[in-house]
């Protein structure tokens, strides 16, 4: 990175006088930011990230934080935070120059047949909506492989919060709210989470969650084997079979989390990592990235119409291969290694006319015959070592299956609807119905989880990720192009408006019209067909500087979050 703004570089300066690069500094931090020199945690919930920077003070590494954080999620932002639903991973360890993937995606029971997945497209929520959920089982592989504290001791803030309670936000309280209206119908979540005097929720309330927190304690006693075949697994089940789901014991006995090779590609001499099918994630983020390899963006202006155009016809082409190709590798045959690769960018950069926007259907040879959940939560920690976790979990939907576990205190997933839900029908509207996403019992169903790690030299320079269903992938594109190429600090990299385009439907969407007039009247005669959207993604990012290693972490303005750090 060659420049970096004043208040960075002042930073930086500040840093390598007060403690020489290598002791502790403690720079102003603000909610939304924070430069430090040993450890970084943003997330969307100021308790959960002052939970992963304690642990860091208190002698964990990444991963560690990561496993209290996301538990701590679990209990302060209900939509999206869980041990319910499931997830994705990415791992640096600093000392071996190691990058993995721990792969925590839900599946599908074994009774799962594709009749009653169809019935989801009618209703997405209930009992049957739910998979087997994944993220404890991935907790404990990462903290098995790469932490170092005791399991119980990463436990314990969560339980600290759900028995004791916490002070909500403004967001929190709005969104508890909307949510209680909606899932009127659900008398264990109406008994959970509403107001002991039915009141709505305001900011400063407490929330106290103490039947979560005795099951949180079961968990920091026994470990995860009460989720899967203990205590909890007995309530899941009774809860699944009051309201006729499909989990059974069995399902959850027989889940297992993955350690996989993640998908890396190398853009402008970056390395880029993330993760493998079942998330689409890594291979159109490094399809995307490998075909503007082939443009000049800087050289263009992030703004230009010309560099508009490049992003959204790469992103057209590669939302084509995820519809075609992508799924659950132990179900499909994924072209990976084609898909990802340079000699398959260059043909598809090549097609890309300088003043015409593709058609989509264009595209499809004749795969038109005539949608994915934006409530999940990302967070990013790098430790005094150098150790980073991109994280990227969800329920699916907010709130998830809107089923809280009896007596259990915890949300349920709805990740069924994940899966392709009409066989053979995929349309102009954005419905997919290929192969490679179709239920199968014991299938884990594509994700557009794109929890990521950008490194130079061997050396973390970026983690980042984001919620949003299928936008998730894009608005890592626009963050990681935003500091390669545009050479944009963390903050503004965060800030900046993004856009999407996923193929079908044909249409690019642009976060709050804030691209220039002229712009827009270019892209407009080329043929784009262009709609407005409030926010697009939730990117709670870390940039490592390359001199000093001071860490700057940027919570992403558009929803909530912190960056805290020391």
């Amino acid at each position: 990175m060659h420049t970096r703004r004043w208040a960075q570089l002042l930073a930086i300066v500040v840093f390598a006088l007060s403690s020489g690069a290598v002791q502790a500094c403690n720079p102003p931090q603000t909610q939304w930011d924070v430069a430090a020199g040993r450890g970084v945690v943003v997330s969307v919930e100021s308790h959960a990230s002052d939970v992963g920077v304690d642990i860091l003070k208190h002698g964990g590494n990444a991963v560690d934080a990561a496993v209290a954080t996301a538990l701590a999620l679990a209990v302060t932002h209900p939509a999206a935070g869980n041990i319910g639903g499931g997830g994705f991973m990415m791992v640096h360890v600093a000392k071996t120059g190691e990058t993995n993937c721990i792969e925590y995606r839900e599946t599908a029971p074994a009774a799962a047949t594709r009749e009653i997945v169809a019935k989801l497209h009618d209703t997405s929520r209930g009992h049957v909506s739910v998979g087997v959920p994944g993220t404890l089982r991935g907790l404990a592989l990462a903290h098995e492989k790469y932490g170092s504290r005791p399991w119980k001791e990463l436990v314990e803030p969560a339980v600290r919060l759900a028995e004791d309670g916490f002070a909500i936000d403004s967001h929190l309280a709005g969104s508890l709210n909307g949510w209680l209206k909606q899932a009127a119908d659900f008398s264990e979540a109406q008994r959970v989470f509403r107001k002991l005097d039915g009141s709505a929720w305001a900011a400063g309330d407490r929330l106290v969650q103490r039947d979560l927190a005795a099951t949180l304690r079961i968990i920091a006693d026994q470990g995860p084997d009460a989720f899967y075949r203990g205590t909890i697994a007995d309530r899941i089940v009774a809860e699944i079979e009051a309201g006729g789901g499909l989990i059974t014991k069995a399902d959850l006995a027989a889940y297992r989390a993955n350690i996989r090779t993640p998908i890396h590609g190398v853009y402008r001499g970056y390395d880029v990592f993330a993760p493998p099918p079942p998330s689409s994630g890594g291979v159109a983020l490094v399809e995307m990235l490998n075909i503007l390899e082939h443009f000049d963006l800087a050289g263009q202006g992030r703004t230009s119409a010309a560099t508009t155009h490049q992003i959204i016809e790469s992103m057209r082409r590669a939302y084509l291969d995820r519809a075609v190709h992508l799924g659950d590798p132990a179900f499909s045959d994924v072209p990976v290694e084609r898909l990802t690769s340079k000699a398959y960018a260059r043909q598809l950069a090549a097609a890309i006319a300088p003043d015409r926007a593709t058609r989509s259907d264009e595209l499809s040879k004749g795969l038109i015959t005539l949608a994915e959940g934006e409530s999940t939560t990302h967070f990013s920690i790098v430790d005094r070592d150098g150790n980073a976790v991109a994280n990227t979990y969800t329920l699916q939907d907010s709130y998830g299956s809107f089923v809280v576990v009896r007596g259990a205190g915890f949300l349920l997933n709805n990740e069924m609807t994940d899966f392709n839900l009409q066989p053979g029908v995929t349309d102009r509207r954005g419905r997919i119905g290929t192969d490679a996403n179709l239920v199968s019992p014991g299938k884990r169903m594509l994700s557009s989880q794109t929890p990521t790690l950008v490194l130079r030299d061997g050396k973390v320079r970026l983690a980042t990720g984001s919620p949003g269903g299928r936008t998730i992938i894009n608005t890592v594109l626009h963050v990681v192009t935003n500091v390669i190429d545009f050479e944009m600090d963390i903050r503004a990299a965060v800030d900046a408006p993004r856009m999407h385009h996923a193929w079908m439907p044909d249409v690019v969407r642009i976060e709050r019209e804030r691209i220039p007039p002229a712009t827009r009247e270019v892209l407009d005669r080329m043929g784009h067909r262009i709609e407005t959207t409030a926010r697009q993604g939730d990117a709670h990012s870390i940039w490592i500087d390359s001199s000093g290693g001071l860490r700057h972490g940027a919570a992403d303005k558009r929803l909530s979050g912190k960056a805290a750090g020391y």
